[in-house]
């Protein structure tokens, strides 16, 4: 199955294995056990959610573990025998996985083969999305694509930015992809959210930075609901104020982001967080109490 298929499901699962560490898979994961099925993940890669900082990704292991998920990590599936609903097998370069279902959430494919994109002069890429250039445009004039046909990144809110990028260039405008600051929340219990850059990326592209740290127990609004479990981690420039990035892994996770984004896309220096006067008890108060810790020696 994919999503699609198991989201029409009009059964419980007993035992569901899921293909894939990233959000589809780990967010369908976390439902169908809380909903009574046994769990199974199998990841390739040698963490969840891969491209997250390896702290973050312990983190997210924890929980699984901690609700009875099973999670096998550097697995590679083989082949798999078998029907979703009846009995399902899958071969590992590992012991195998036997199931009743089977998620495959392993990332999706441009649907665009066999439609003639060709016959009307609309390039594709060499992994079969629609070439565009930061306007959206096609190779074929007075042709655009949007959302993940276009290669733009998979979740609902870029689409949906793709699509102002178009209107506005269609009514003359110039409006175009690039530089875009794009938000990422995983809806789990409790939320994974980031904006910007973790420490992965910033060392990646050799991004001096320094890191703040603060572990969510420690923002009041947890408290009242009763959801300690997480951190949040910060990155600021090496060398000036601008807040460079947030991963917040905890309870109302997502509002801290949009806090966060909202500085990020003003320019404003992260003191300006530091000294608001945040409501109690909410969430953004954190921000507070993690930007007043003492920032630890600058990364390269």
């Amino acid at each position: 199955m994919t999503h699609v298929e198991l989201l029409d499901l009009d059964r419980l699962p007993e035992h569901l294995i899921v293909m894939g560490g990233g959000y589809v898979g780990l967010e369908l994961a976390q439902a169908m056990r809380r909903f009574g099925s046994q769990v199974t993940v199998i990841e390739q890669g040698p963490q969840l959610v891969g491209g997250e900082d390896a702290d973050v990704a312990a983190a997210v292991l924890d929980l699984f573990r901690d609700e009875d998920i099973d999670v096998l990590l550097r697995t590679r599936v083989t082949g798999a025998e078998g029907k979703s609903g009846r009995e399902v097998r899958v071969l590992t370069d590992g012991p195998s996985v036997t199931g009743t279902d089977l998620l495959i959430a392993v990332g999706r494919a441009p649907n665009t083969a066999g439609i003639g994109l060709e016959l009307a002069g609309v390039e594709l890429t060499g992994f079969g999305y629609i070439k565009v250039d930061e306007h959206l445009a096609t190779t074929a004039d007075r042709v655009w694509a949007m959302g993940e046909c276009a290669g733009s990144a998979q979740f609902t809110h870029v689409a949906f930015d793709d699509s102002r990028v178009v209107r506005d260039n269609l009514g003359g405008g110039t409006r175009t992809t690039a530089g875009r600051l794009v938000p990422s929340c995983m809806f789990l219990d409790p939320e994974l959210a980031r904006v910007g850059c973790n420490e992965t990326e910033a060392s990646r592209r050799r991004i001096g930075y320094r890191l703040l740290t603060l572990p969510m127990a420690a923002v009041l609004r947890t408290r009242t609901l009763s959801e300690p479990r997480g951190l949040l981690k910060m990155l600021i420039a090496a060398d000036s104020d601008e807040i460079l990035g947030l991963t917040a892994f905890g309870a109302e996770a997502s509002e801290l982001m949009v806090a966060v984004q909202v500085a990020i896309v003003a320019r404003m220096p992260y003191t300006a967080l530091r000294d608001g006067i945040f409501a109690h008890p909410t969430a953004a108060e954190g921000l507070a109490a993690l930007l007043s810790s003492l920032p630890v020696s600058p990364r390269q």
